[in-house]
């Protein structure tokens, strides 16, 4: 059983006195005290940006000339922001920089026509057609632009005769636009009538106003001045400088503490406090190793992540022969079929969905080392949960494509795309997932409740149990926004599903694995991994859940968001720093473990069973580093974060950090447990190193040749330019940006051909080649115990 080892006696009085650290923080009876300081914190954040976002949220009503005639109506705004989630056009551009890539960011593009149209109309009454004229001009229209008109006690926007007009333009422009271009890509929009295209392009402009009028009592807009737009006066505030300066003093601050007590407290906690005593999983046990049912029952999980990679990144490619004009095959033209929106909504779900599977699958197989014995009918439940996953996964694949065609009609909000990025997933689908979590979570308390000790409240399976209820519970936040809730309130829930998911408990999870398969090879003591586990949550909650508010910098959230968002989302590094102080001792670990179990060293490359899975786990700490640490510094300063946001930069930062942490991580989920499930014979450790490779040098590559080169250009483009033309369709097609994207094909071609096929076959294949079940199984856990 998961019994945590006591360390030798010569262990115990090497390690230093800790004192009160050891007391208060260390002693695993105080763990809740640290880790409710944490959560009441974070939470606390949450309350307060979240409350404030309601009372703060730009005004939406009606925009009236100034004699008093409804120029734009409240309910068309409304009824445009429902054509944008309906026609899924934040999958093919963006509103505030948060969405697509491939098409403008609506709220830049409208402010930038607005400008013109309304430089152009004062012009035209200024015959004059000097210098000094036109600037005159432009500082007219930088004042109007900028002065906020809303009477809140009429609930009333008033417009200038400059603004009236730029309405009238912006119509015309965007219903020509959609109609000849966007079409092309979206076949969906073709269904749209002219009342549509003037909803649309009044939401918009409702999204341009709200990033130039001015706050309140500030003398800057709802956005902090976001976009950049020198022409529109849209530049960043000295709050943005700032607040840069201080998240940089706050990280040498915090990363010096965190380094200080790394130094003083290393043996406690780390991988340096491993087991003396463990013994390495070799290969001759693996072989003799025979599966119970129910961890036969998790290989099909295994499986179907495999065939969901293969489609997201089928997914992927499909999105970028876009960029390059690659619609066409065969004479079919690809987007009558499979829209850009669509593609790039799978790409986006089906990497939520693979790394579930596998973690899904991962979890249930090292919770079933906890006990010899499997609750009644627990089988019949894992089956009956991956059912519901299939059907939940094609019903959301199959929404996301029909969805902004219209098809679904008034339902295409309960059955196919709701149109936010990453939350595509129609309500029905959501609630599907909502009950997958409760079932998960019922499953790993099933086998837990048959071992459970309240004096080991933080052994590692509860740590899985405990991190996937946390996930359940976040998931709330996708349930509360409503297709017509102003958008800056349905983007604060947007962003605390997906932030939350992914930078902090996700981190958590993926750390409480990764301890997990290190106390089952043999590596580290049981209590060891719980500690690293407990530091590593610290760390990752401490500044995940206040960093959340980095990504509400240009969104038109309260003011307070970009001082804390700076601060504790540039502290987001700091645990990824310590992982690398780590890296080292990592590395070491099987040929330190083999060597402590008698090991001749000529044999050690060739006896460790789970090589191939401690190979992923290796890039997991390299791109925990590169990933999310390096590149994702790089776009958190407010400073750059203005400038950068909505670029490539975001783009290389996610894909190296998505991929290279959780995809690492799932394909080592895989490994890992399909080495105990797969007879010997059929198993192929070459292969899988060959996938590792091929997967992360071609990763690698699409960074560095394509992603990052791309975002700086794309960056520079924005400064000198400003973000509306570094975001246009002209830049897109520029020889730069054209030629880079084309450079990523290399990389993109070695990540499937020599990575994902392969894993595919394997997978499938192997499906006929696993182990017989027997009735009682043995507890892979033995095996980590001394010899």
């Amino acid at each position: 059983m998961l019994e945590p080892q006591t360390a030798s006696a010569a262990d115990s009085g090497a390690r230093p006195n800790p004192g009160w650290w050891q007391r208060w923080v260390m002693k695993p009876q105080n763990w809740w005290l640290p880790l409710l300081l944490v959560m009441l914190t974070g939470l606390g954040s949450l309350l307060f940006v979240g409350s404030h976002t309601y009372i703060d949220a730009p005004p939406r009503v009606d925009f009236v000339t100034k004699n008093g005639t409804v120029k734009i109506e409240e309910e068309a705004i409304i009824r445009g922001q429902l054509l944008f989630l309906r026609t899924a056009l934040m999958d093919y551009g963006s509103m505030f920089g948060d969405g697509a890539g491939r098409g403008p960011d609506f709220t830049a593009d409208a402010l930038h026509r607005m400008t013109y149209a309304m430089v152009h109309f004062y012009a035209s009454e200024q015959p004059a057609n000097d210098e000094f004229t036109r600037d005159a001009v432009l500082a007219r229209v930088q004042v109007e632009l900028k002065e906020n008109r809303y009477d809140e006690s009429s609930q009333r926007i008033f417009l200038t005769d400059g603004q009236a007009q730029a309405v009238d333009t912006l119509r015309n422009h965007y219903r020509q636009w959609m109609r000849s271009e966007v079409v092309l890509v979206l076949p969906g929009i073709g269904k749209l009538t002219d009342q549509d295209f003037n909803d649309l392009s009044d939401f918009f402009f409702w999204g341009a106003w709200v990033c130039v009028a001015e706050r309140p009592g500030y003398d800057y807009s709802y956005t902090n001045n976001w976009p950049f737009d020198k022409e529109a006066g849209n530049e960043p505030p000295q709050q943005v400088l700032m607040w840069s300066l201080f998240a940089i003093l706050g990280l040498f601050l915090g990363l010096g503490m965190v380094l200080f007590l790394h130094g003083r407290f290393a043996e406690l906690a780390g991988w340096k406090g491993k087991s003396k005593d463990s013994a390495p999983v070799v290969k001759a046990r693996v072989v003799q190793f025979s599966p119970s049912e129910l961890q036969r029952a998790t290989y099909k999980y295994f499986v179907v992540a495999a065939l969901l990679f293969l489609l997201q990144v089928f997914a992927g490619v499909v999105t970028v022969h876009n960029f390059l004009g690659l619609n066409w095959i065969f004479g079919v033209n690809l987007s009558e079929l499979f829209s850009l929106a669509a593609a790039r909504g799978w790409h986006l779900q089906l990497a939520l969905l693979w790394v579930a599977a596998c973690w899904i699958g991962g979890s249930i197989f090292v919770m079933s080392t906890v006990t010899d014995q499997v609750p009644s009918g627990q089988v019949k439940l894992v089956n009956l949960m991956f059912w519901l996953l299939v059907i939940m996964v094609a019903g959301n694949l199959t929404g996301v494509v029909l969805g902004p065609t219209g098809v679904l009609g008034q339902w295409w909000n309960f059955l196919g795309n709701q149109g936010w990025e990453f939350v595509e997933m129609g309500k029905l689908w959501q609630g599907m997932l909502m009950g997958i979590l409760m079932l998960w979570a019922l499953i790993l308390w099933r086998s837990l409740r048959l071992v459970w000790r309240r004096e080991r409240a933080w052994a590692l399976p509860n740590w899985l149990l405990y991190c996937v209820i946390a996930v359940m519970l976040l998931f709330i936040s996708g349930f509360i926004a409503t297709p017509e809730t102003n958008f800056a309130i349905a983007d604060f829930w947007r962003w605390a599903v997906v932030h939350m998911w992914v930078e902090a408990f996700f981190e958590v999870f993926a750390t409480i694995l990764v301890a997990y398969f290190m106390y089952l090879m043999g590596f580290v003591s049981h209590q060891g991994a719980a500690r690293v586990v407990y530091i590593a949550t610290l760390l990752f909650l401490g500044s995940g859940l206040l960093g959340l508010s980095h990504n509400f910098y240009w969104n038109a959230k309260p003011v307070a968001t970009l001082a804390v968002g700076s601060v504790f989302s540039t502290l987001q590094v700091v645990p990824l720093i310590l992982l690398t102080l780590e890296a080292w001792q990592f590395r070491q670990l099987p040929s330190q473990a083999l060597a402590r179990a008698g090991v001749p060293q000529v044999e050690r490359a060739h006896s460790f069973a789970q090589s191939s899975a401690f190979l992923f786990l290796l890039g997991v700490n390299f791109w925990n580093f590169m990933g999310a640490g390096v590149l994702g510094f790089l776009i958190n300063l407010p400073i750059v974060n203005y400038y950068e946001h909505g670029t490539y930069l975001t783009v290389n930062h996610g894909h190296a950090a998505f991929m290279g942490v959780y995809g690492n991580l799932s394909l080592a989920t895989i490994v890992f447990c399909s080495r105990y499930l797969i007879s010997a014979e059929s198993w192929n450790d070459t292969l899988f190193k060959r996938i590792f490779w091929s997967l992360n040098i071609g990763l690698l590559l699409m960074v560095l040749m394509d992603l990052l080169p791309v975002g700086f250009h794309q960056f520079a483009t924005v400064m000198e330019q400003g973000f509306w033309f570094a975001r246009s369709e002209e830049y897109i097609q520029s020889q730069a940006f054209q030629i880079l994207t084309w450079a990523r094909i290399l990389g993109g071609l070695l990540f499937v051909f020599g990575g994902v096929l392969p894993l595919v076959y394997f997978m499938i294949t192997r499906g006929l080649k696993l182990k017989d079940s027997k009735i009682d199984a043995e507890d892979i856990a033995a095996e980590a115990e001394p010899a």
